[in-house]
């Protein structure tokens, strides 16, 4: 395993170091005083962002393939990681944020020639937003064979209906397509039951009922997540993506590059948390010295430096296998990073927030905002626990057969 920078991917990163020093970092307080205006639009200074993105040549860095910048994961890693560190603002502006990112990738992989040009081709552009939904509220979603909408073949069309929540993208004016997951067969083998479809969103029978908050945020900048309720929601035949059973593999297709590039921004929140504490507890003082001499703030200091060359040689690891043997040959880093990244990353911007006081948990400083990231990110893309069961019984089944 060799984690040095090829010149392409080292070209790259000295181009969105750039972009991040003149474009991005400047914004943040613009832009967050027009997403306090703008509900669940993004902010109007967006835009601009976007179109300096694609001047300077930083644009669906995240898609490999003919469709995107052709990039490997070991090579997106650290440029992942970079726009961590403004995570409201770098992936959007480069057309690298979630829903979006795993919705294209859906596409490229499994849609067909039709689902690519009507949909696809404007997501890469940037001109229209998407929705993944597939969490329910009246079902614990983490095992996805519970999920209970209804996706029905009716002559040349598919009736849909049941209640989704959380459906991360849907509450911006620009989402015009939604990834709805559900039940096309119930009689069918646990994991054959489901299929995904397209939905747009100006169906008749789709209902947009409210957006979800996350630990008091709208996350209306990026979309927002809905709770959407379907009642004879009809589609065209032609919006099944792949094929009807294929729905809980195609998730897992989604999933797996999705964990990967959560866990290389999050190393990117905690790199700026490290040098916010650092800053902050250098220019204040108590009882007489400085904070930054206290020893439980060096030791969290130290702690926080280790826990991130830990978490970023596992991410570089997971990465490099994903394009050596595939996500399957991966699945053991994947489930361990998805465990490990949230939960480290969590404690180090806690320890962030502490070192700010009051700052720390106010509007002006990021911190708590990517608390409330990482946080959540320990739910979304599977709930640390059915991670921990799935990668425990890998371990335990490889002794299974030595047991006397």
């Amino acid at each position: 395993m060799d984690f040095g920078f090829d010149a392409r991917t080292e070209e790259l990163r000295e181009r969105l170091l750039g972009f991040m020093d003149e474009c991005v970092y400047p914004a943040e307080e613009a832009f967050e005083a027009q997403a306090a205006e703008s509900g669940w639009a993004s902010p109007p200074l967006m835009e601009d962002l976007k179109d300096e993105a694609r001047r300077r040549g930083l644009w669906n860095l995240f898609l490999p393939g003919e469709h995107g910048a052709g990039l490997t994961n070991l090579q997106y890693a650290p440029l992942a990681e970079i726009m961590g560190r403004s995570p409201r603002i770098a992936p959007a502006a480069t057309n690298c944020a979630a829903p979006d990112t795993g919705n294209m990738e859906v596409l490229a992989q499994f849609g067909n020639e039709w689902q690519r040009k009507e949909w696809l081709e404007p997501l890469l552009r940037g001109e229209i937003r998407s929705a993944f939904a597939m969490t329910e509220p009246d079902v614990a979603s983490s095992d996805a064979t519970n999920i209970s909408l209804s996706i029905v073949r009716d002559g040349g069309e598919y009736v849909i209906n049941g209640r989704k929540w959380f459906a991360s993208g849907a509450m911006n004016p620009n989402c015009a397509i939604f990834i709805v997951m559900g039940k096309t067969d119930p009689e069918a083998a646990s994991h054959r039951q489901q299929s995904m479809v397209l939905v747009p969103r100006d169906t008749p029978g789709v209902d947009v009922r409210r957006g979800m908050h996350v630990f008091g945020y709208t996350d209306g900048d990026h979309g927002g997540h809905a709770e959407i309720v379907f009642t004879d929601a009809r589609v065209p035949a032609e919006n099944l993506i792949g094929e009807e059973g294929g729905g809980f593999a195609i998730a897992q297709a989604r999933l797996g590059p999705g964990r990967i590039h959560h866990c290389m921004r999050l190393i990117g929140m905690a790199e700026r948390a490290v040098e916010l504490m650092c800053t902050r507890t250098l220019a204040r003082s108590t009882f007489g010295k400085p904070i930054a001499q206290q020893g439980v703030v060096q030791d969290w200091i130290a702690e926080s430096r280790v826990k991130i060359e830990q978490l970023r040689l596992l991410v570089l690891k997971t990465a490099w296998l994903m394009d050596t043997v595939g996500n399957r040959g991966a699945h053991t880093e994947i489930q361990a990073i998805k465990i490990a990244t949230p939960r480290e990353v969590e404690w180090i911007l806690d320890k962030a927030i502490q070192a700010h006081g009051a700052g720390g948990v106010s509007q002006d400083f990021p911190l708590a905002g990517l608390w409330a990231g990482a946080r959540s990110l320990r739910l979304a893309d599977g709930p640390d626990e059915v991670h921990k069961r799935s990668l425990a019984y890998r371990e335990l089944k490889k002794h299974m057969g030595e047991r006397s």
